[in-house]
């Protein structure tokens, strides 16, 4: 566990306070642009994200859908590279001291950069939390503890098929919130089964007080409602990402378009979390 109360602390207990559950958003930085990837991180908090992932651009995201694969490669292909998406989040912490944000992705990219150089550049511009999903818990060594160590929460996913025998292992030396995978498979596939979720959400309960959110499979605000009523959050990624996609791909669409359809769609998806919560 990390020594001091993180932004994902506080955040988490500020919504249990309230009685409330988070909506976490997940973009990937520097899709389809810089600017227009900041426009949009930068106007998530107001549309009533609780908590954002950024998705650090890889070439090969294997456990993505080909929505955020696709993001990846518009991200890279204008430009975006690790040094840049710290520098995002350095910005966004310069107007929004507050709002938990988590990097998302792959080892690889974090490897290259240098494990050191990348936890202390992390922490000084700002960022929460890692999901690394590419290393397992025999792998803590790697990355989990020191980032630890440095101050930045380890999320951890757990799926489907982590059993009670492995689920302890899985939570060992994990902070900030469980990552709970709604569906086996890819992210942006099959909408998530709400009952087997509950089920799956009290079992993991039962072997951590860390809060768990959900996510994969989840696109609608009343999907995000629903999953909110059983778990403490709901992850979103691959809808608003399509948006992202498909606005690209469209020339007489403006990016100022881009971000109003996103953080419109953001502006549901909260409403539905948090009604789902309420309910």
């Amino acid at each position: 566990m990390s020594a001091r109360q993180t932004r994902l602390d506080r955040k988490f207990a500020a919504l249990q306070s309230d009685g409330r559950k988070a909506f976490i958003a997940f973009v990937t930085a520097g899709d389809p642009d810089p600017e227009t990837s900041f426009s949009i991180l930068s106007g998530l908090p107001a549309a009533g994200a609780d908590i954002i992932e950024l998705g650090m651009p890889f070439t090969d995201p294997m456990a993505d859908g080909p929505s955020i694969q696709a993001a990846s490669q518009r991200a890279l292909k204008a430009g975006q590279t690790l040094e840049k998406t710290l520098a995002m989040v350095a910005r966004f912490r310069a107007e929004d001291d507050t709002t938990p944000v988590v990097l998302m992705g792959y080892y690889n990219p974090v490897f290259i950069y240098g494990v050191d150089r990348f936890i202390a550049d992390a922490v000084a511009a700002g960022v929460d939390g890692l999901i690394i999903v590419d290393l397992p818990r025999e792998e803590d060594s790697e990355l989990c503890l020191p980032a630890t160590q440095g101050g930045l929460n380890f999320i951890r996913l757990a799926t489907p098929t982590t059993d009670d025998a492995r689920l302890p292992d899985v939570l060992k030396n994990t902070s900030g919130f469980v990552y709970y995978v709604s569906i086996t498979g890819i992210t942006g596939s099959a909408a998530p089964d709400v009952s087997k979720v509950s089920d799956s959400v009290a079992r993991i309960k039962r072997h951590t007080d860390l809060p768990v959110a959900v996510g994969f499979g989840i696109r609608t605000p009343e999907q995000a409602g629903a999953i909110a009523s059983v778990a403490d959050g709901a992850v979103v990624g691959s809808a608003l990402v399509d948006i992202i996609g498909e606005t690209a791909k469209n020339s007489d669409k403006s990016n100022t378009d881009c971000v109003a359809r996103v953080l419109t769609l953001a502006s549901d998806l909260a409403a539905g979390v948090h009604k789902g919560a309420s309910d």
